[in-house]
């Protein structure tokens, strides 16, 4: 059975290190990047299963990387997260086809149900 890789995107650290520890102590890889522009150099140089993003950061934004991700990665994944819910980014986050739209502060432990069926659904 191959190891399911998540890469996660958030400009806080704390969160970073976080759900790095978490997922890698359930036996994943994990990526991390603190913006969408690293986290497009990485999708670029492995392969990862799903994507879990912020959606406020600087640079790009999770929805400007979901966007530019849906052209050369279609397939992929993406649950966005955010601390700042709107109906709006709500509506753009189902325009950019994700498949999960979280809110901060999330229970780890649900979060990491969702990704690992979002995933699971992917294997199909």
């Amino acid at each position: 059975m191959r190891t399911h890789s998540i890469l996660v995107v958030d400009d806080e650290l704390l969160i970073r290190d976080l759900l790095y520890d978490f997922f890698r102590g359930q036996g994943w890889e994990i990526a991390v990047a603190e913006n969408g522009e690293k986290a497009l150099e990485i999708l670029r140089s492995r392969q990862i299963d799903l994507v879990l993003s912020d959606i406020k950061m600087p640079q790009m934004d999770g929805l400007a990387l979901t966007t530019e991700m849906r052209e050369s990665y279609p397939d992929i994944p993406v649950v966005l997260m955010t601390g700042y819910p709107s109906i709006d980014s709500a509506v753009t986050a189902l325009r950019c086809q994700v498949v999960d739209y979280i809110t901060k502060p999330f229970n780890i432990h649900k979060l990491y149900k969702v990704i690992e069926s979002k995933v699971k659904e992917k294997e199909g």
